[in-house]
């Protein structure tokens, strides 16, 4: 049973480096994250040994939202071995989302 990995400083670097990674930017007093919360939980599951779904809560993990220019919640980046290749910003549907990280893998 797959489930989201919850990144910060120690850990964003090795999880991003292999494979696709999608990773969730948030913040617990984002409606439209919360919102995309559980698509995200069910991702995990569905994307179980082909992708790793994660997430970075914002407001504790500053420097990793800097690093990469996080202006708006929720956004979206997809890393392949450590690289970003696509990005969404704003709340989308499972489906959207499923499909992009079809297209990626």
């Amino acid at each position: 049973m797959g489930k989201y990995v919850e990144l910060n400083n120690s850990n964003f670097e090795s999880t991003i480096n292999e494979g696709l990674t999608l990773v969730d930017f948030w913040a617990p007093w984002c409606g439209p994250c919360r919102m995309i919360a559980p698509i995200i939980e069910e991702l995990a599951e569905d994307f179980d040994g082909k992708a790793t779904i994660a997430k970075v809560n914002t407001d504790e993990e500053q420097d990793i939202a800097i690093k990469f220019g996080i202006r708006s919640i929720p956004t979206i980046l997809f890393f392949k071995d450590g690289k970003v290749v696509d990005q969404m910003i704003g709340a989308a549907g499972k489906n959207v989302i499923a499909d992009k990280i079809d297209s990626l893998l």
